[in-house]
């Protein structure tokens, strides 16, 4: 049986190499299937041999008008029709997730382009791009649209989770069962005033992947910080409670 694919980007300076290396630890515990792993990457220093290291690629950034709505953008990529000698189901996912459950399912749910919907934006064409997972040189369009005109793709979208799935259309996008991927401030956090007083106490039943977009990440949710300045009035709910359990997962 051909290895799956496990793909991550790693760039500048907000995630250190631990963030690769326990996504890589977390990936041979809930991955049976057989497995390649890499990371693209300027900066392979302090990453684990095990993982392959392949080049960041050349990017047009954004200019700084919609530099801060999206850093994303380069996980297009992946969708070279040729890219390196990747061949096969693929699963590229952020740095900033907690694997909790086996996610050889991932791998096998569909043959179209498969990612969460978006929690906030349900019934529309957008995406939650934590997790994308799709056959190689399946839907090169996403890259060759990107190259014609970026700075046209920059101005209609606020980033790849809408733009990957607004491009491909209904037909082939298939969305991920909501239980699956969730966030930690979505699901798992009681939220408003309650973050003050209440530890995110459990994993919801089905969970396999929690996303920590924004703050906090996972190190910062452990430790009970939120991981940036919070202006004083939204410190009552921008703020977690100590979450040893992540813990027990992000290793």
């Amino acid at each position: 049986m051909d290895p799956v694919n496990v793909v991550c980007l790693k760039f500048g300076t907000k995630y250190g190499p631990e963030y690769v290396n326990k996504l890589h630890n977390m990936c041979k515990r809930h991955v049976t299937l057989p497995l390649r792993f890499i990371c693209i990457t300027e900066d392979a220093e302090g990453i684990d041999d095990g993982v392959e290291i392949f080049p960041l690629p050349e990017f047009e950034e954004p200019t700084a008008e919609y530099l801060p709505r999206c850093q994303c953008w380069r996980k297009l990529a992946l969708f070279d029709a040729e890219y390196h000698d990747l061949k096969g189901k693929t699963l590229l996912i952020d740095l900033d997730v907690v694997i909790v459950d086996n996610i050889d399912d991932l791998f096998t749910f569909s043959d179209k382009l498969v990612m969460p919907e978006n929690w906030s934006k349900p019934g529309r064409l957008f995406g939650q791009g934590s997790v994308i997972c799709f056959n190689m040189g399946q839907f090169p369009e996403l890259l060759e649209n990107w190259r014609r005109d970026a700075p046209a793709i920059y101005k209609r979208f606020d980033s790849e989770q809408n733009y990957i799935p607004e491009t491909l259309g209904w037909d082939n996008i298939a969305w991920l069962p909501k239980e699956w991927v969730i966030s930690f401030k979505d699901h798992c956090m009681p939220g408003g005033v309650l973050n003050s007083f209440i530890a995110p106490t459990k994993i919801p039943a089905g969970a396999k992947i929690i996303t920590f977009h924004g703050n906090p990440n996972p190190p910062d949710a452990i430790a009970g910080r939120w991981g940036s300045p919070v202006p004083w009035y939204k410190r009552f709910y921008k703020t977690v409670k100590p979450t040893p359990w992540i813990d027990e997962h992000w290793r």
